[in-house]
């Protein structure tokens, strides 16, 4: 059979064009008897709209906002951003614009600033790594008041949910390194160190508070008597790194396994090449350059990857596949646990 047309749907149901459309589309301005009548039909006859075609002939512009956090060039959210970019080529028949604010991963007030800035611009939709769940709440509060769907990356707030999420199950990835981590220690399992970039009390990101409560779930279960060590490095401060590393060391001069669950790897793993220490086994998260350095220089051991110019990509088609493509959009995203050595690092390092 040829395809239904919607003036062939118009006329079986003894209505205009316009209101088949109002149907179709879920617009007003359609009485109760037609609006029954169109639906009717449309269900006897299975129809699909062809919502691309629908989409490209509105020629309706589309305003997202994203919200990530401050980072220099080349660190994580680098790649992130590289994502929306390669989303907003792809979507570009849709007329998008994409506007990115940032904000200090260390200042809660900060995200908060950023947040009341974009509700005042009132956008279609918004991606966003979201901050602590009582900081991001009053956010999504009033996004769900103005009916503007909203998707997180990055870390997930299950309390909150947003329409969708792209990133990995934190909780899940910590647990799965501290696993790899005590395979790798052997007999070495002892004692290991946590080290954590902090400002203020803060870490940065949800995604590394989970990481750790998975990391010490597996602990607790399986290597109870390990001694865990922590050491919190002044996160706007890089100039301390290598005097607390020096001091930290000096007290624990046999710990040989250690793990940092943000993307700065790099600052223990240069540390140690600076200082000769070899033997030590370092994990660490993402696909930075200089995390990839110390990797296939030995200072590193493992590296996970979590694919964060996919989040962006992902994060951007979602919103247009809801909005404009009346595309059912999955509520949970994970992204895979890639677990990286020098002897792989080729396979996944672009180009």
């Amino acid at each position: 059979m040829e395809r239904v047309r919607i003036k062939d749907i118009a006329k079986m149901a003894d209505v205009s064009v316009g209101t088949v459309d109002r149907v179709i589309h879920g617009r007003s301005g359609v009485s109760e008897t037609s609006r029954k009548r169109v639906e009717e039909i449309l269900k006897q006859l299975d129809y699909q709209p062809n919502m691309y075609a629908s989409a490209l002939a509105s020629n309706k512009k589309y305003d997202f906002e994203c919200i990530i956090p401050q980072h220099e060039k080349g660190e994580y959210w680098t790649e992130v951003e590289n994502g929306i970019d390669e989303g907003i080529k792809a979507f570009s028949d849709f007329n998008i614009t994409v506007h990115l604010s940032y904000y200090d991963p260390y200042d809660y007030h900060s995200f908060g600033n950023a947040a009341e800035k974009i509700l005042e611009t009132q956008p279609d939709g918004v991606l966003f790594a979201p901050t602590a769940p009582q900081y991001t709440k009053p956010f999504t509060d009033r996004l769900n008041e103005l009916s503007i769907p909203y998707i997180y990356i990055d870390s997930n707030i299950k309390e909150e949910p947003a329409l969708s999420f792209f990133g990995q199950n934190s909780h899940q990835s910590g647990y799965f390194a501290a696993r790899m981590l005590m395979l790798l220690a052997g007999e070495d399992a002892r004692e290991i160190a946590i080290f954590r970039k902090i400002n203020a009390g803060i870490v940065g990101s949800n995604q590394q508070e989970r990481r750790e409560i998975g990391f010490r779930t597996y602990m607790q279960q399986f290597h109870p008597s390990c001694n865990i060590l922590e050491l919190n490095l002044h996160a706007k401060q890089d100039s301390e790194d290598t005097r607390m590393l020096d001091e930290f060391f000096a007290r624990h001069p046999h710990v040989k396994n250690g793990i940092i669950f943000n993307s700065k790897a790099y600052i223990i793993g240069e540390y140690l090449l600076k200082k000769g220490k070899k033997g030590i086994n370092l994990m660490g998260y993402d696909l930075l350059q200089r995390n990839v350095e110390c990797l296939q220089q030995g200072s590193i051991f493992f590296l996970i990857a979590q694919q964060p110019a996919l989040q962006g990509f992902n994060g951007i088609k979602a919103l247009c596949d809801h909005l404009i493509l009346k595309k059912e959009v999955a509520r949970e995203n994970f992204m895979p646990i890639d677990l990286l050595t020098k002897e792989n690092i080729a396979f996944y390092r672009r180009g």
